[in-house]
């Protein structure tokens, strides 16, 4: 088991009434991942909000309606992680004919992730490899190798077929082609937002991060194409078809936007059970 300790701290200033927030930034509340501690300041004391629930992966939104002027957001937790893990050879692909109606949609093209115009490109360069997880980790270091990071490098209307293109993005692009390329080889892909713990200070101050979830052998695999951070230290925030579904946070009106701060420690106690996140071969499933 993981254990990790999340302070967030979001700033904006608002410039007309009536500004509205969507925010995913709580821990999600699954099997396999517990919020035993949490807390929510908002600085504004008129601001309405509420914190709603999604019945299906246990994500929830904070909805708020601000007033002009500063608005700090301060989120504490306090989360568990429980991993599956298995051996990557032993994991097969789920034929399309027999997924569950509920994953058949991760298999569909979407805004950020064109797999319709990527499948004679995927088809060419990872149809003859053998089926299961490791055609979903060679289309992952394949992402790897070929895209650089690079922060600051895309924006808001940035897909993966231009970062095929252009080949340099940050992790939410690597996060979008990776998807696209496992839907254009019929491999149900999805986009979770977390936080990036171990990722390498050089490349700037802890973020959210993007990373991908594979269906395969009946459950749902992570994967990190960006490299930046430890698997086993990813929290869910959410979890939907790709950025526009789940980004941690979407504004109505004139708003402006300060650096999030983010902090996640992670505890160690080998007489509990609990040890720190780290790199390992092994297939690993929070879901």
């Amino acid at each position: 088991m993981v254990k990790l300790q999340l302070e967030l701290e979001l700033s904006y200033t608002v410039f007309e009434p009536g500004a509205d927030f969507f925010f995913y930034i709580h821990a999600a509340c699954t099997q396999y991942q517990t919020v035993s501690f949490e807390s929510l300041d908002i600085s504004q004391k008129h601001a309405r909000w509420e914190v709603q629930q999604s019945q299906n992966v246990g994500q929830r939104c904070l909805r708020l309606s601000a007033e002009p002027g500063a608005l700090h957001v301060r989120y504490l937790a306090t989360v568990a992680i429980t991993h599956f893990c298995a051996e990557p050879a032993q994991i097969a692909e789920v034929p399309v004919s027999q997924l569950p109606l509920e994953v058949l949609h991760y298999i569909y093209p979407s805004r950020y992730c064109q797999s319709d115009r990527l499948a004679n490109f995927a088809m060419g360069l990872f149809a003859h490899l053998p089926q299961g997880y490791a055609r979903a980790q060679a289309i992952c270091e394949w992402v790897r190798q070929h895209v650089t990071f690079r922060s600051n490098s895309s924006n808001a209307s940035t897909a993966a077929v231009d970062t095929l293109v252009e080949r340099v993005g940050v992790c939410r692009d690597f996060a979008h082609l990776m998807i696209a390329l496992c839907r254009a080889s019929n491999l149900p892909a999805r986009f979770v937002t977390g936080t990036d713990y171990g990722a390498d200070p050089a490349l700037g101050p802890s973020d959210f991060h993007a990373y991908v979830e594979v269906y395969l052998g009946g459950r749902w695999y992570l994967f990190d194409p960006s490299g930046t951070a430890i698997p086993m230290g990813m929290m869910r925030l959410a979890t939907g078809r790709d950025a526009a579904d789940v980004a941690f946070a979407t504004i109505f009106g004139g708003v402006m936007s300060e650096q999030p701060r983010i902090r996640v420690l992670a505890e160690s106690d080998e007489a509990h059970g609990v040890s720190l996140p780290s790199h390992t071969h092994l297939a690993l499933s929070t879901a």
